[in-house]
């Protein structure tokens, strides 16, 4: 859990960098190839390639691809229709998915999960529910795909944890999920991307080396190996952690205005959940032995 919850922390600061500095004024392509293939630098030292099978690598890469490389595509085209604090409202139905997904993924249901997700989901809403602008229906499924990548590469991720050696040092192979991303990130922007639209003020450059190296260098590997440590209730509740935190953030550093009691509220009941969640693990262990 203290990975998660150290993730959350760095990726709080995200949404709002996106927002004031990168969003309509940088090419989305080139920020998201940027961050991609510094993400890939950080780990490209430490890679031990004999250390998974050539079919281990290939699904490696492709949670990468999809967690990282198509999810941020959707992430930074979302920006582009949504405010800040809409694209952080319609993140709040990736509980759900990782729920559904984790149970599909392990081949069982837990129906307790969707409670407590759901739960999370309620608290979300209870923080960021106001008026939509007339992009809402786009905006609402552009963020949709994002959810969606990142859920699947959370639950994949955890899937193909369980079938490694648990003695197999996750950093010496975590390059694998980079260059997966990269797969995707490069062509998007050569196809796609507008070169008259690159960073242009050293702020700019700055925060893109903070997203590469900090927030998806370090925080995709922390939070997948946070991933495979708890259960697939708490994974789904730490999702929605990110919105009271980065509402935060955005009320502390940029001075935007936020509803105080809603934010306490939301935060109450997402927490509640997590402690729900926990509650009834604990329980479920001791009627198991």
């Amino acid at each position: 859990m203290g990975y998660l919850v150290v993730v959350t922390v760095l990726w709080a600061f995200s949404f709002s960098l996106i927002g004031v500095y990168l969003a309509g004024q940088v090419d989305s392509y080139f920020a998201v190839m940027l961050r991609v293939s510094l993400a890939a630098l950080v780990f490209l030292p430490l890679l031990k390639p004999r250390l998974l099978a050539g079919q281990q690598r290939l699904i490696l890469m492709a949670l990468g691809a999809v967690q990282l490389g198509v999810m941020y595509i959707f992430f930074y085209q979302s920006f582009l229709l949504l405010s800040v604090p809409e694209v952080l409202l319609f993140t709040i139905f990736t509980p759900l998915y990782i729920a559904v997904l984790d149970d599909l993924a392990f081949s069982r249901f837990t129906p307790f999960h969707l409670v407590t997700a759901g739960l999370a989901v309620l608290g979300a809403a209870v923080i960021r529910y106001h008026g939509v602008n007339e992009d809402f229906w786009l905006g609402f499924f552009v963020v949709q795909g994002a959810n969606l990548c990142f859920a699947l590469g959370q639950v994949g991720y955890r899937r193909l944890s369980a079938a490694l050696p648990e003695e197999l040092p996750r950093h010496s192979v975590f390059a694998w999920f980079y260059l997966g991303a990269a797969c995707v990130a490069l062509p998007a922007f050569a196809l796609l991307g507008d070169s008259s639209s690159l960073p242009t003020t050293l702020t700019q450059w700055g925060v893109l080396l903070w997203l590469g190296l900090v927030a998806s260098g370090l925080g995709f590997f922390l939070w997948n190996l946070g991933a495979v440590r708890v259960d697939a209730g708490a994974l789904a509740i730490m999702n929605n952690m990110l919105i009271p935190a980065g509402l935060v953030v955005n009320l502390v550093i940029w001075n935007r205005d936020a509803d105080l009691p809603r934010l306490l509220l939301g935060g109450a009941i997402i927490a509640a959940s997590l402690w729900l969640n926990g509650w009834w693990q604990r329980r479920r262990g001791q009627a198991l032995v």
